[in-house]
């Protein structure tokens, strides 16, 4: 009896102790959708502040307020939901995944659409190269 109670203390202890460092659900947590889209906003911001930091700077822009201010969140929630989805692995591997998965979509297009500016202007360089050489051609006659 008392090798059972001694074994149900060591698992009770055990048990208690993978909890310590566990957070608990928020009130007011984020969902896994909306979270996706802060991730993926402040990922942008912060490339682009590595980038651009001095035109940020200079309109006094902060990357981490403006995603608060746009999503309607505060500092403190985003905080709470990140450490608690933080400690869910599962839940947040397929937030992360949709952040990586969201940024190449974007990059995708963005690349794509810079390969079309880029096509359009070689063909106005060689549409405005034809003109000009028939216009000279005229003119010399």
């Amino acid at each position: 009896m008392k090798k059972g109670l001694i074994y149900i203390c060591i698992a009770v202890f055990f048990f208690n102790c993978g909890q310590i460092g566990k957070p608990k659900k928020p009130k007011n947590l984020i969902p896994e959708k909306e979270m996706v889209t802060i991730l993926v906003d402040l990922a942008l911001l912060s490339s682009a502040k590595g980038v651009n930091k001095k035109i940020l700077e200079n309109h006094g822009i902060s990357p981490e307020e403006y995603v608060y201010n746009t999503h309607n969140i505060d500092s403190l929630q985003f905080l709470e939901s990140n450490k608690y989805y933080s400690h869910n692995t599962e839940e947040y591997e397929i937030i992360l995944s949709s952040v990586e998965d969201s940024l190449k979509k974007l990059k995708l297009k963005y690349t794509d659409q810079l390969s079309i500016n880029e096509l359009k202007r070689s063909v106005s360089k060689v549409n405005n190269k034809k003109r000009d050489s028939t216009r000279k051609q005229k003119s010399r006659k």
